[in-house]
């Protein structure tokens, strides 16, 4: 990087700054300057004007730029602390030493976390297989009790269609059959006795000779029939009791058939509530899955966080560990300067800041070498350095002193090609700005 041109002239001399030009003078000193000029020979005269055009210039020149020597060379320095605690296991970097953005600068015991991690993953693929067979569970569950319900919806149906049967097969039994066995009963025991009290009547009959033999035998065969006819009847009357009797078990059979398949039917419907209960224990086996995935995550950053590396290109200052020493989360371990990214804060007066303004051409002059160096203006600080001080000036109690105040101005410096002239931060430096 090329030098700048020789700094620019100084202020006028005091004597030329000292003419007298207040607006009473004015008419005397012009009057008498004319006169002069007048009574000088030629030479002087073109002497006189030339002297007057060299000035002015001079003058028009130290107008146009603005200079301080309070101003230091300034960079964005990082702190490297460390995020975990552990022992230093191994310390690659050195004071004052360069080092690349990613490489390791610092290295603390990973077994610890290293267990942490693979812990944390085990946990995690626990709570993924649980999750995995809750989901399963869902479905197994959903089937089974739609399919129960279902056959337990048949069943009931089935039944309770048994048990309709068995009460009609009973109402017919013990109102058409049973009765019409009574009856038939009772119209044989009613046959009978007439042909028995026949029978007793042709007895005598037949021994006086008023009814002939055939006539008693007819009698008597009748009679005979009617008992047997009884006799069968109450034969089909006890089986139509027994036929009651076996249509009332069978129909008690069928109600006891239909109270179960209706007690099986409910507790199938109340299987149903278990798929909302197996859904509810998936959600929480993923919620689970999504903790142990957070502390697995948390386990490879602590894990990660023990190899430090470099955030910024810069060169090692401030290395306050040693190999062996514990650190603590926070511990400040050294810093990082950006010499490649160093910039100027000149501290210009407030009465100097009228014409000054982003862009404009700067030199920069640094006392350690001697050395002039190109710039720009950057920027121009929001407050005066008084008011950004960490106990501002308070002038409450009347004592106030005019003091003129510094602005911050932020001059970007172009490096110079020869490597030996390294900026670093804090090295005073004269900054000037072209304001024309």
């Amino acid at each position: 990087m090329s030098s700048s041109p020789a700094s620019p002239p100084g202020p006028p001399p005091a004597s030329q700054s000292a003419l007298p030009l207040s607006r009473d003078a004015t008419p005397a000193f012009l009057a008498t300057v004319g006169n002069t000029i007048r009574e000088l020979p030629r030479l002087a005269k073109f002497s006189l004007v030339a002297l007057t055009l060299v000035l002015f210039f001079t003058c028009y020149i130290w107008m146009g730029w603005v200079s301080t020597d309070d101003a230091q060379v300034d960079a964005h320095i990082t702190a490297v602390a460390s995020q975990v605690s552990g022992y230093v296991d191994a310390l690659p970097t050195n004071d004052n030493l360069d080092a690349k953005e990613g490489d390791v600068l610092l290295q603390i015991d990973p077994r610890e976390y290293k267990a942490e991690a693979d812990q944390a993953k085990a946990s995690l693929d626990l709570a993924v297989a649980e999750a995995k067979s809750a989901e399963l569970q869902i479905g197994l569950t959903r089937a089974t009790t739609t399919h129960s319900t279902g056959s337990a919806v048949a069943q009931h149906d089935s039944d309770a269609a048994d048990y309709t049967v068995s009460e009609e097969q009973l109402e017919r039994t013990a109102t058409a059959n049973l009765l019409e066995a009574k009856a038939e009963v009772a119209s044989k025991r009613a046959t009978k006795e007439r042909a028995e009290a026949d029978l007793e009547r042709y007895k005598p009959l037949v021994k006086t000779g008023d009814v002939s033999k055939f006539q008693f035998d007819a009698v008597d065969a009748t009679a005979r029939v009617a008992q047997d006819d009884l006799a069968s009847a109450e034969q089909q009357l006890a089986a139509a009791e027994q036929n009651v009797d076996i249509a009332q078990a069978t129909m008690k059979s069928s109600k006891a058939r239909e109270a179960r398949s209706q007690s099986l039917l409910l507790e199938s419907k109340a299987r149903e509530q278990q798929v909302p209960i197996t859904e509810a224990t998936y959600k929480s086996a993923q919620a689970a899955v999504e903790r142990a995935r957070a502390v697995w995550d948390q386990a490879q950053l602590n894990l990660g966080y023990t190899t430090i590396r470099a955030p910024i290109d810069g060169q090692v200052t401030q290395l306050t560990v040693h190999i062996g020493q514990y650190v603590l989360p926070g511990s400040l371990l050294l810093t990082l300067v950006p010499l490649d990214q160093v910039y100027i804060t000149a501290d210009f007066k407030e009465t100097q800041m009228d014409g000054v303004h982003p862009g404009q051409r700067a030199k920069v002059h640094v006392d350690t070498y001697n050395r002039d160096f190109d710039g720009v203006v950057d920027s121009i600080a929001g407050a005066a350095g008084s008011r950004q001080a960490l106990l501002p000036p308070q002038n409450a109690t009347g004592n106030f002193i005019k003091v003129v105040q510094r602005i911050p101005v932020k001059i970007l410096v172009k490096q110079n090609s020869d490597s030996r002239l390294v900026l670093r931060p804090g090295m005073n430096v004269e900054a000037t700005i072209y304001t024309r």
